[in-house]
């Protein structure tokens, strides 16, 4: 099932940020009683009432421009209204009414996208009661909570989680295709790269419409008649020419996250002449944290042959984007129309690693030749692996049941990795490997 997208909106220092760590259980924004002090835009997991969604923080979308303050709450409302499956709208109960909220109230009261008024800082009685002049908005019904204290949050949380589709209300698509979505900054061929596959394939099943506002997705069998089904999801287009560069980037974010969402496997496309940008690291990151499987496509490599080498431009790629080692490097030129089968048939091969479960027994036996190999011991304690095993896959995640957790070091779950991969290699897809206490010590 995807889980669906909240969207976090409000004029500087209402509290957002505050907000977003309240709902996701940690401190990951950064939070301090100056507006703009948010530089990045954040999302996360979070579950309520059994439903699982992400969060998505949009702080940093309103500081970082030139442009006059309206426009900017204009365009973030509108950014929300497009890939959001609930907008959470921040407003500060101490300060009351101001012109910027009308504004963004203006915006969101012309979405079809539910939208959830937030009265937040709403510490004491007094403010509870003020609070009612939010009613003015236009917009239902006024939540006032308080995300320090965590005042009133379970009702607000209670109405975003009705407000949401039922499972049964989103698409499905056909059990056996593998998902792939087409992600990356703009301007580096995503468009070209999804009209260069599709010319193609010669074998369209189908067009659906997408989860992702108006967006196509377009089911085709990859090799012919018997080949491999394929939904490929297509984030290529930006509607709106986004004269705020934050706002685009927040965009191609939220619509990379909306993706991954539905994807098993995401094409990471990057602009081979420009190498490795900050724009590709972000999307890059979203796509490791989400646990989807990854192939780093090199486009434009028409304009780059002759000036470096494959085995030189992947060095660079290993370099500026370690976290995915994991993800083959393919090179296409979607204007010259060559290395896009190559491509696709490297995706198929990480959406079946990605897929790839390793029998029990196998994998205690790979864990505990590394840990006889390689024993750890902290603090005087040597590390015991009781027992191994995956529940997962999509991607394949281990339980490793240990006598103390507080012995496993990052670097060693990352030795461990290392030593599954070195016999099931896994390439295209991320490992996760999470040690758990044993429930009894056995000496």
């Amino acid at each position: 099932m995807d889980r669906p997208i909240v969207a976090i909106v409000g004029r500087p220092n209402v509290g957002k940020s505050t907000l977003f760590n309240r709902i996701v259980g940690q401190r990951l924004a950064i939070v301090e009683d100056v507006p703009g002090i948010t530089r990045d835009r954040l999302y996360a997991e979070a579950e309520w009432r059994g439903r699982q969604f992400v969060v998505t923080d949009t702080g940093g979308i309103l500081f970082n421009e030139t442009d006059p303050l309206t426009v900017q709450v204009s365009q973030q409302a509108q950014l929300a209204m497009d890939e959001a499956d609930v907008i959470l709208f921040v407003v500060d109960a101490t300060a009351g009414i101001t012109g910027t909220d009308e504004t963004l109230a203006d915006e969101l009261r012309k979405t079809n996208v539910p939208v959830i008024l937030v009265a937040n800082k709403v510490d004491n009685e007094k403010l509870e009661q003020e609070s009612v002049e939010f009613y003015q908005l236009g917009l239902g019904e006024v939540y006032p909570v308080s995300s320090v204290h965590g005042r009133g949050l379970a009702e607000a949380l209670d109405m975003v989680i009705d407000a949401m589709k039922s499972p049964s209300e989103e698409e499905a698509f056909p059990s056996e295709a593998i998902r792939l979505s087409i992600v990356g900054r703009p301007n580096v061929g995503k468009s070209s790269i999804v009209n260069a596959i599709l010319g193609e394939e010669r074998v369209i099943v189908s067009n659906i419409p997408g989860t992702t506002r108006d967006a196509i997705d377009t089911i085709f069998k990859h090799g012919g008649e018997d080949g491999q089904e394929i939904v490929l999801i297509d984030t290529a287009g930006i509607r709106r020419s986004g004269k705020i560069q934050g706002s685009v980037e927040y965009y191609t974010v939220l619509r990379a996250v909306r993706a991954l969402e539905r994807s098993d496997v995401a094409m990471l496309v990057i602009d081979a002449e420009d190498g490795v940008t900050d724009g590709d690291k972000r999307v890059g990151g979203y796509i490791h944290k989400s646990g989807r499987g990854c192939v780093i496509v090199a486009n434009k490599w028409d304009l780059k042959k002759g000036k470096m080498s494959y085995k030189e431009f992947t060095a660079h790629v290993r370099k500026e984007m370690a976290f995915l080692d994991y993800a083959p490097v393919v090179f296409v030129s979607a204007k010259e129309g060559w290395g896009l089968s190559a491509a696709v048939d490297t995706a198929v091969e990480a959406a079946a690693n990605h897929a790839r479960r390793i029998p029990t027994g196998e994998i205690n036996r790979i864990i505990q030749d590394a840990v006889d190999d390689n024993p750890l011991a902290r603090k005087g304690k040597q590390l015991k692996i009781k027992y191994a095993t995956m529940p997962a896959v999509k991607p394949p995640t281990i339980i490793l049941f240990v006598n103390d957790t507080e012995i496993v070091h990052f670097s060693y779950i990352r030795y461990l990795e290392n030593q599954i991969r070195k016999v099931y290699g896994y390439e295209g897809t991320p490992l996760r490997i999470i040690p758990r206490k044993a429930e009894k010590e056995r000496d």
